[in-house]
């Protein structure tokens, strides 16, 4: 099989190039801005990588689609930062410029595993959601923080609306707050638009505070990314076609926690790595309003759970991580990777 990946470089994008690589004799072609997240995928022969962007490279992208068996767009701004501070930057790239791919594969009659979210669901009341039965509730226009769920729930409707009309061979995964290793840069998390659990990891490496938006009464559901990539797998192996035209939510009820619990669990984590044991301080928590940290323009949702009987009955997958060992693999990760970029900051800081 061959494999085209837009966002190749990106989080689930890497983790899953490496996977294929290591358990199948598929080839991925891959696409992204840059390659330091690939490693040794660059060096094997089955991998076939451009540095290029999905808004300059189209003929690439066309003459790529047509020659792959499935193709995957993970190109997206999925940081809700962004989404208040640029949307319409938001709607070009995870609207526009993936619904031009989704049309390419409808002209060429290409199967597409589109990456969904766990955002589409929005202020939906249900317990835990369910793909086919919850309702969909986004907020109002002027809190400009719901064009990603809006946008991607758009291109949900129009991937289905052509698959079940025989046009396009579908499957819309939902993550559900994927993490693990590589998930961002130290860069990106000094910033400030990094997601949060990279965010809060960055603040106690550089012993800056941790900023709980809200009291951090949020609650949210963590998937370590090797489940989610092993259902990701058994999706596109899509056994006796039974993902065909299948929306499938992706995630972990049973690591639900609020974002002031895993900010303890994480400083708890943190202070007990072999480097920081002896650190004696370490960050301390605080709050603030979402609309000092955000802008007027956000609005959040205080809980996102999945329903997962689907992925069991269609993928025959349940997730295995728990919450404590994914965020002690994520940290651990993280701190091997930048430590020594951590220091150098700090110097340049004082």
């Amino acid at each position: 099989m061959k494999v085209l990946i837009l966002g190749v470089n990106g989080f689930i994008g890497h983790h899953l190039t490496n996977r294929i690589l290591e358990t199948t004799d598929w080839s991925v072609f891959g696409m992204d801005l840059g390659d330091d997240r690939l490693g040794k995928a660059l060096h094997n022969p089955r991998f076939h990588f451009l540095e290029g962007d999905i808004a300059i490279n189209r003929e690439w992208i066309e003459y790529h689609i047509k020659k792959c068996d499935v193709v995957i767009p993970l190109v997206a701004i999925a940081t809700p930062k962004l989404y208040v501070e640029d949307p319409i930057a938001v709607y070009n790239l995870d609207f526009e410029m993936n619904l031009e791919v989704v049309k390419k594969c409808v002209k060429y009659r290409k199967r597409i595993v589109f990456p969904s979210t766990s955002e589409v669901y929005g202020a939906c009341p249900d317990a835990e959601f369910d793909e086919d039965e919850s309702f969909l509730c986004v907020g109002p226009i002027r809190k400009e923080r719901w064009i990603y769920s809006c946008c991607k729930q758009l291109l949900d409707r129009v991937i289905y609306a052509y698959g079940t009309r025989g046009y396009l061979d579908f499957t819309l995964f939902r993550p559900f707050n994927w993490i693990g290793p590589r998930l961002d840069s130290l860069d990106t998390a000094k910033e400030g638009s990094s997601r949060v659990v990279t965010q809060f990891i960055a603040e106690l490496l550089m012993k800056r505070p941790i900023t709980l938006v809200d009291g951090g009464r949020q609650k949210r559901c963590f998937t370590y990314v090797d489940d989610g990539i092993d259902a990701l797998m058994r999706i596109l192996e899509n056994r006796g076609n039974r993902c065909r035209n299948e929306i499938i939510n992706i995630g972990n009820p049973d690591n639900e926690c609020s974002v002031r619990e895993l900010a303890l669990m994480m400083r708890e984590i943190f202070a007990g790595h072999p480097d920081h044991v002896g650190d004696g301080s370490f960050s301390e928590i605080v709050e603030v309003s979402a609309e000092i940290y955000y802008g007027k323009g956000y609005q959040d949702i205080y809980t996102r759970r999945p329903k997962i009987e689907k992925a069991r009955r269609l993928l025959d997958w349940q997730p295995r991580v728990g919450l404590r060992e994914s965020l002690e693999r994520t940290i651990y990760s993280f701190l091997e990777e930048n430590t020594a970029a951590a220091r150098e900051m700090g110097r340049h800081s004082t």
